[in-house]
C-alpha cells in the first residue's frame, strides 16, 4: 500500500507541475482566441490567420516573459524526482 501512495503522490504533483507550466501559456491563448473569436463573429470575417497569428505572438511573449520560471519548475521537478529514487528502492 506504501508503494501505491508513492506513486500516486508522484502522479498528483506530476499533473499539478505540467498544469503549473502550461497555465502562463495557455491561458493568455485562450483569452485572446476568444476575444478574437467575438470580433471576428461580430464582423464576419472568416480568416483563419486572423486568429492564429495573434495567438502565436502572445504565447511568445508568454514564454519570454515566463519561460524561466517554466524552466526553473521542470528542472526542481526532476531534481526531486531523481532525489526520491532511493525512497523507492528502499
Amino acid at each position: 500500500m506504501e508503494q501505491t501512495d508513492f506513486f500516486i503522490g508522484i502522479a498528483q504533483q506530476t499533473l499539478w507541475v505540467t498544469a503549473m507550466a502550461a497555465a502562463p501559456l495557455l491561458i493568455p491563448a485562450l483569452a485572446v482566441g476568444i476575444l478574437l473569436g467575438m470580433v471576428q463573429a461580430a464582423t464576419s470575417i472568416n480568416e483563419a490567420t486572423l486568429s492564429f497569428v495573434p495567438k502565436l505572438i502572445v504565447v511568445a511573449i508568454m514564454l519570454a516573459l515566463f519561460g524561466g520560471s517554466i524552466l526553473y519548475l521542470i528542472s526542481d521537478f526532476t531534481i526531486e524526482m531523481y532525489n526520491r529514487i532511493p525512497e523507492l528502492l528502499a
